[in-house]
């Protein structure tokens, strides 16, 4: 299959609400050739990271919408616009590479409605600039409702949280110590010629200038350093952990923290690692084993403890929650796409039954480490501080720390367009009896 048509085909998907970004490219990876896969990456991500921008064009470019079957042609267009806009293929080539995906889609009447927009749209563009200069879903990329709730949550970072959303995500690193220094492995990946620095915030992240194939990163094969972004990097020292410890973390797929955490503190009596996809486990089991660690791997659903919770308390249990992920939409910029007001109620709803589900798991005298990738108040001090008021045994002290926001429960996190994703992180401690 050619890429473009490839791409197509994924974007049409994710119009009809039939998966995400993630669940639905390794799918389409597999239909085009090896070389073409980092082309697919490239033109899906980045279509979607300017959707709304460049579904304003086709408003203006279209005498009338396309009917709901020819999703795959809407998308060609939108996949030739972010070509025309964002990448440095020839205009020619952009062009008539994607009229001809029509062809292999079995519908050659849409060639010449595709080369008929794509070169008017070469013609008008500054016109068309003018004309939706006024439209804050063009300017800001963002649709309005997602930018509405930023600007009332983060009225004065609202423009970097914008920026941040519409970049690349850095490629950061975290290192385990016990394999080398993070001084030393700076030093090895200079004589590589890989240009890195030290994080800010994590004594243990490292974040790539350029971004590189991991596999081919010294200690990378042994365990010795694994992807994980500083943000996600603060939850091990947050959980306070110490030799003799039960830990769980819940929805811990794909097991980045898990890692970490055994990492963090190999003394620890157990760590189970529980996710309700049992697909996903895979992964946290190919992490483990990279890693060499070991861990209590169980598939269930963090709100339905009677069905796997053996009865022994936990010292410590980490809940990074389902969230609406609007912290990573650079990560995952199908989320401009995929999300609406309605469900940020809906998670806030099953964040804290969540934790409502996990509190009676832990020991008097545990703490409960609360995480999410969402800049949301709704999901994140809002969920933790109605749970704080429900539970008389539960207690929410102040994060300090020389990162994120200071909030009314824990501390938030907002992307940085070259650092840290948005996070946030509350601490909850359960008084003793």
């Amino acid at each position: 299959m050619k890429v473009r048509t490839a791409a197509a085909r994924l974007l049409a998907d994710l119009l009809r609400q039939k998966g995400s970004l993630s669940s639905l490219m390794p799918t389409y990876q597999e239909k085009v050739p090896e070389r073409d896969r980092p082309l697919l990456q490239e033109l899906c991500y980045g279509s979607l990271r300017w959707y709304p921008r460049l579904d304003a064009y086709l408003s203006k470019l279209l005498d009338k919408p396309l009917k709901a079957k020819d999703g795959d042609i809407q998308a060609l267009l939108l996949l030739g616009l972010y070509q025309l806009t964002h990448t440095r293929i020839p205009d020619h080539a952009a062009i008539g590479a994607t009229v001809e995906c029509a062809r292999e889609l079995k519908k050659p009447w849409a060639t010449r409605l595709l080369n008929g927009v794509l070169r008017r749209f070469q013609r008008e563009r500054e016109s068309l600039d003018a004309q939706l200069a006024n439209r804050t879903e063009f300017v800001s990329a963002h649709p309005h409702w997602l930018l509405q709730r930023l600007k009332k949550a983060w009225p004065e970072q609202v423009d970097a949280i914008v920026n941040a959303n519409n970049g690349h995500p850095p490629l950061t690193l975290r290192l385990n110590p016990a394999h080398q220094s993070r001084e030393a492995y700076l030093a090895r990946l200079a004589e590589l010629e890989i240009d890195a620095q030290p994080c800010a915030f994590s004594p243990v992240g490292i974040t790539l200038h350029t971004p590189c194939d991991v596999r081919q990163l010294p200690l990378f094969a042994e365990g010795g350093v694994s992807v994980q972004d500083e943000a996600a990097q603060l939850s091990a020292p947050l959980l306070n952990l110490a030799p003799g410890q039960r830990v769980l973390d819940a929805c811990s797929a794909p097991g980045g923290k898990t890692g970490h955490i055994l990492e963090a503190e190999p003394q620890l009596t157990e760590v189970v690692a529980l996710d309700s996809e049992a697909r996903r486990l895979e992964r946290v089991r190919e992490n483990l084993a990279r890693l060499g660690r070991e861990a209590t791997v169980i598939c269930g659903d963090a709100g339905q403890t009677a069905d796997w919770w053996d009865g022994t308390p936990f010292d410590r249990i980490l809940l990074d929650a389902p969230c609406s992920a609007t912290g990573i939409i650079r990560r995952q910029p199908d989320i401009k796409l995929l999300r609406n007001p309605a469900e940020i109620t809906k998670l806030a709803q099953l964040q804290g039954r969540l934790l409502d589900a996990l509190w009676p798991l832990l020991a008097p005298g545990g703490q409960l480490l609360y995480a999410t990738c969402s800049v949301m108040p709704e999901e994140n001090t809002e969920v933790v501080a109605a749970f704080v008021g429900r539970q008389s045994d539960a207690r929410c002290p102040a994060l300090e720390a020389d990162w994120g926001l200071g909030q009314p429960c824990g501390r938030q996190l907002l992307p940085a367009e070259t650092g840290h994703d948005g996070f946030y992180y509350a601490r909850l401690t359960k008084e003793m009896g």
